[in-house]
């Protein structure tokens, strides 16, 4: 396996970014991991080296870098600028810095084959992961769990754009979540219904909103195994060799 921290010079700084992916066997399709709202850290880190080890080139960014160059709300238990840091990400600048980590993966044209897009995002992420598939032709699938603002008002909702894409799409849902209650997901599975969308939701029962994370006391170790089995299930149908 090889691994990098890479900082990606945007317009709007510098993104900091981690990528792994297997040393040879190349070009692998690319996975984008999109950080949860507590920050990039260790543990999302590990989650991409689980995810290049299955082979993917795979890569996560500070997607706070507008404001702070690094974030981790379990080094300052500072919940507050955590929601301050999350109102200041839209839709619209996560996709953009979906564009900006695929430049980075272009760069290393051995190792990445660009044409072939995967991403995956998490609570603040979820509706990123989404948009990003009718926002980047070359994603080929977009997995969201316990991710919040699924159906808003907003134009850029993610319920108003399935429609627009052909990729694959999953939204895995929290039995108990008040960031993304019932009502929510009951919605967006309808939206993707009447679009025609490639969209699976599956409800993961028992479970509370953060049961992926380990270092959360929320996890849920059989409900996270599932959800990685869904993500090697989507990916390795969608992102062909």
């Amino acid at each position: 396996m090889i691994e990098h921290h890479l900082d990606i010079q945007t317009p709007d700084g510098a993104m900091s970014t981690f990528v792994a992916h297997p040393d040879e066997g190349g070009p692998r399709p690319v996975v984008l991991l999109l950080m949860d709202a507590p920050g990039k850290r260790e543990e999302l880190h590990d989650m991409v080296r689980r995810i290049a080890s299955a082979g993917y080139f795979s890569l996560v960014s500070n997607l706070y870098y507008r404001d702070v160059p690094t974030y981790n709300l379990f080094e300052t238990g500072d919940r507050d600028r955590m929601f301050e840091l999350m109102g200041h990400v839209s839709n619209a600048q996560a996709v953009q810095d979906c564009r900006h980590m695929l430049d980075l993966a272009a760069l290393h044209s051995d190792y990445a084959d660009v044409s072939n897009v995967g991403v995956v995002g998490y609570c603040m992420s979820g509706p990123f992961a989404l948009m990003a598939a009718p926002g980047i032709p070359a994603v080929k699938a977009a997995a969201s769990f316990h991710g919040v603002a699924l159906v808003t008002e907003a134009e850029d909702s993610p319920h108003k754009h399935l429609g627009e894409t052909s990729a694959s799409l999953y939204v895995g849902a929290a039995e108990t979540d008040s960031y993304a209650p019932p009502e929510m997901i009951d919605a967006f599975e309808a939206a993707g219904k009447s679009s025609g969308a490639n969209c699976r939701v599956e409800w993961y029962p028992g479970t509370e909103h953060g049961f992926v994370f380990p270092g959360r006391p929320q996890y849920d170790k059989p409900s996270a195994e599932r959800h990685w089995v869904r993500i090697h299930d989507l990916f390795r149908t969608a992102l062909k060799p």
